[in-house]
């Protein structure tokens, strides 16, 4: 009896201690569901620490629309995008049509094939891209040779990026799939959502310790654009226009082979251009599946009325995988970063420009 009534006084004890656990929280929680409701209702701010979050599993996308000329066709709303995943017509919960900045990586031929005016040539274009690019845009740079490296890391500073180029000297051999490789890397922790890569090289690679194959596979998994500046003339034989081809075309970017000054910063210009003409949309998958299959994608846009035929470009597919772990991602001032996991997956989104569209 003595036994009973001592675990009776034991069972009470512990249950007044659950229940004041919980009276003394319930009050923080209602707070921070009101402050939640608030945020979720209040106009954009520009205080830093302020964000609005949606937790969620998207797959996310950059789309650029062109009409034949090359012309980009901007005020498109979310009803005119279909998005398609293994032929299955996926619903968008996420669109945004702003001009919002980007991380831009730049990886940069510093070889023996690269000496000369070439050099000159691609800093002189490679102004006119900052010039044109959006004022916020954050710049990486990887320059590499026999090896791969980062020279600048996540700068606003457009200044410094073309300073990088005044002491280089190009020589020795060419490891072009280990700096992509390095250039992914780069930009898996970059700030923004919107991320490209600038690959500008001859496209020969007699150094890498990654291959070709390689390299597309992770540029599949990073959901980067990449967009390839081929320098001539080329050697004999050389199959570097069709690696410059496949390294832009398995991340729906496009490549460039200017035959002169002039064109190489036209082209410059017009990916500084595409990628403040881009459309980002996300969708969550019908199918959760994992297991590292690939998954195609597909883009239909339905033209206004009269208008002419369009060119839709973006990225081919994505890698899923067997544990959906993505990344916790922060917005400051009306910034959105969505960077996914592999995949193209993302847990987390922010936004506070107020003009995106967000569906839960």
């Amino acid at each position: 009896m003595k036994r009973q009534s001592c675990d009776l006084r034991r069972t009470t004890l512990l249950s007044a201690l659950v229940l004041a656990a919980f009276l003394s929280a319930a009050p923080h929680t209602s707070l921070a569901q009101q402050k939640s409701k608030a945020d979720a209702f209040a106009p954009p701010i520009k205080d830093h620490d302020s964000r609005i979050t949606i937790s969620t599993e998207l797959v996310s996308l950059t789309v650029t629309v062109t009409d034949q000329q090359g012309r980009y066709l901007a005020g498109l709303d979310r009803r005119a995008f279909a998005v398609y995943e293994d032929d299955v017509r996926q619903e968008i919960s996420f669109f945004s049509d702003r001009d919002a900045p980007a991380s831009v990586g730049v990886v940069f031929d510093v070889s023996g094939s690269m000496s000369g005016e070439k050099i000159i040539r691609a800093r002189e274009a490679l102004a006119r891209f900052v010039q044109t690019s959006h004022p916020e845009d954050e710049y990486s740079l990887i320059s590499f040779n026999k090896s791969a490296e980062l020279l600048l890391d996540r700068t606003r500073d457009g200044e410094a990026l073309l300073a990088q180029f005044g002491g280089i000297h190009p020589q020795g051999n060419t490891a072009l799939y280990d700096a992509v490789a390095l250039g992914l890397e780069a930009l898996s922790s970059s700030r923004y959502a919107k991320r490209a890569l600038i690959v500008i090289s001859d496209g020969e690679d007699n150094r890498s310790r990654s291959t070709l194959d390689q390299v597309k596979r992770k540029t599949q998994e990073s959901g980067v654009t990449i967009y390839t500046i081929l320098i001539g003339p080329l050697l004999p034989r050389s199959n570097g226009g069709a690696v410059m081809d496949q390294l832009a075309s398995a991340s729906g970017g496009k490549s460039f082979f200017p035959g002169g000054a002039e064109a190489m910063s036209e082209a410059f210009e017009r990916i500084a251009l595409e990628l403040r003409h881009q459309y980002s949309i996300g969708y969550a998958p019908a199918n959760l599946a994992g297991g590292g299959r690939w998954r195609r994608l597909k883009v239909a846009v339905t033209p206004p009325a009269g208008s002419p035929r369009l060119i839709v470009r973006s990225r081919k597919g994505y890698y899923t995988v067997a544990s959906l772990v993505g990344l916790d991602e922060s917005a400051t001032g009306d910034g959105i970063d969505d960077q996914p996991s592999h995949g193209g997956r993302l847990v987390s989104y922010q936004c506070l420009c107020g003009r995106c569209s967000v569906e839960e």
